[in-house]
C-alpha cells in the first residue's frame, strides 16, 4: 500500500484510521508441512456453541499450525478468525493452552499477521494458542467496541464477540485456557489497551504497536464518519468515548504488563529508500507521548519504545512483536 500522504484525499471519506498503511512487500513465513488428515481437532460445524448462540459453521485447515474459522455471531454476523496452534495440539486431546489474542489495524483483516510477520516461526516452539479475530464487517471497522447506533445499540458489539463469544468457542472447542494476553498494531493497539483497561483481569499483558491510545486527540486529525454511530451523539446524549478511550482508563491498568511502541513517522532503518515522512505515525506518536506521560504520572510501569524515526508499517510492528512476545508469553505462565 501506498504511504499515507498519497492516502490523504481519502481518509477523511473511509477512515482507514489505523490502517495498515507503509505496508511493505508482505513476508513469507518458513511453509509448514502439510496438515495430516485427521489432524484437524473440529470440524466443521461440530463444537459447543458461546452462550448466546455463537458458533463456528466452518473450520478450514490452511496447514499443520493453521486454522482459519468462520463463526456465525450475533454480536456481529458471520466473520473470520485464524488461529495457529501449538505444535502437538492434535496430539494432545485433553491439554489446556494460554491464548494470545493478535488485534489487526483499521482497514485490516484476520490473516494480516500471519501475511505480514513471523508469528508463526517466533511461536513455533510455544505452547500458546494464537487467535488473530476479524474486527471488521463490510470492510467498516468497528473500533473494538459495541456501537450505540444512536441509543438502539448493536449490532455491531465487537467488544461481546471478541472477548464472551470468542473466548467461549476458543475454550469450548480448541483447548483454550483463561490465561490471555493481547496485542495490537494501530487500530488493534487501541484495542488492546481499550479491552485490557475496560476488562480487569481478562488480560494478563498488553501490548501497542502505534497504537490510538488518546483517540480524542487522534480524531482531531482524523475525523470518524462512524463517531456518532459508535460512541453517541455527544450534541444529543453523553457520548461513551470517555469510557472508550484508554488515556482515561490508565488507572485501571494497575498491575498489568504493559507494552508501549511507536515511530515518530521520520523515515526509520527499517523503511526504503526515499521513504516520505509518515503523517499518520506522527498523529499516532502524538496521543501515545500523552499516554505514555500519564502512565508515569499515576506511577504505572510500562516497558516503552519509542523508537524515534520509523513509519506506520509492517516492518516495525513485526519488530515490536518479536521484543514484547516473552512478556507477552511470561504473563501466561510460558517460560
Amino acid at each position: 500500500m501506498p504511504r499515507f500522504a498519497a492516502l490523504a484525499p481519502l481518509v477523511a471519506l473511509c477512515l482507514a484510521a489505523c490502517s495498515a498503511a507503509a505496508t511493505p512487500a508482505p513476508v513469507t513465513p518458513s511453509p509448514s508441512p502439510a496438515a495430516p488428515a485427521g489432524s484437524s481437532p473440529a470440524a466443521p460445524g461440530v463444537g459447543q456453541a458461546a452462550d448466546d448462540g455463537a458458533r463456528i459453521i466452518a473450520v478450514a485447515t490452511i496447514d499443520a499450525r493453521t486454522r482459519d474459522l468462520t463463526i456465525d455471531s450475533p454480536s456481529v454476523g458471520t466473520v473470520k478468525v485464524r488461529l495457529l496452534l501449538p505444535v502437538g495440539f492434535a496430539s494432545n486431546p485433553t491439554a489446556k493452552y494460554p491464548v494470545l489474542y493478535l488485534l489487526h489495524g483499521g482497514g485490516g483483516e484476520y490473516t494480516d499477521w500471519t501475511s505480514n510477520t513471523h508469528v508463526e516461526a517466533y511461536t513455533a516452539n510455544d505452547p500458546v494458542l494464537v487467535a488473530m479475530p476479524a474486527a471488521a464487517s463490510s470492510g467498516i471497522d468497528g473500533w473494538y467496541t459495541n456501537w450505540t447506533n444512536g441509543g438502539a445499540g448493536g449490532p455491531p458489539r465487537w467488544e461481546t464477540f471478541h472477548l464472551t463469544e470468542l473466548s467461549q468457542l476458543l475454550e469450548r472447542d480448541w483447548q483454550a485456557s483463561t490465561q490471555r494476553s493481547v496485542a495490537g498494531l494501530s487500530l488493534g493497539g487501541y484495542g488492546s489497551i481499550m479491552y485490557t483497561a475496560r476488562n480487569p483481569g481478562f488480560f494478563k499483558a498488553s501490548a501497542s504497536y502505534s497504537g490510538v491510545l488518546d483517540v480524542t486527540a487522534f480524531l482531531q486529525h482524523v475525523p470518524n464518519p462512524d463517531a456518532d454511530s459508535i460512541w453517541g451523539d455527544p450534541s444529543t446524549s453523553p457520548s461513551d468515548l470517555a469510557k472508550a478511550n484508554p488515556i482515561n482508563l490508565i488507572p485501571e491498568l494497575k498491575g498489568t504488563p504493559l507494552y508501549i511502541s511507536y515511530g515518530n513517522g521520520d523515515p526509520g532503518p527499517l523503511d526504503p529508500p526515499r521513504t516520505e515522512f509518515d503523517q499518520l505515525e506522527a498523529w499516532v506518536s502524538e496521543g501515545d507521548d500523552h499516554f505514555v506521560a500519564g502512565l508515569a504520572e499515576d506511577g504505572i510501569p510500562a516497558t516503552v519504545d519509542a523508537y524515534g524515526p520509523g513509519t506506520h508499517s509492517w516492518a516495525y510492528w513485526d519488530r515490536e512483536l518479536r521484543a514484547s512476545l516473552p512478556m507477552l508469553l511470561q504473563a501466561v505462565g510460558i517460560v
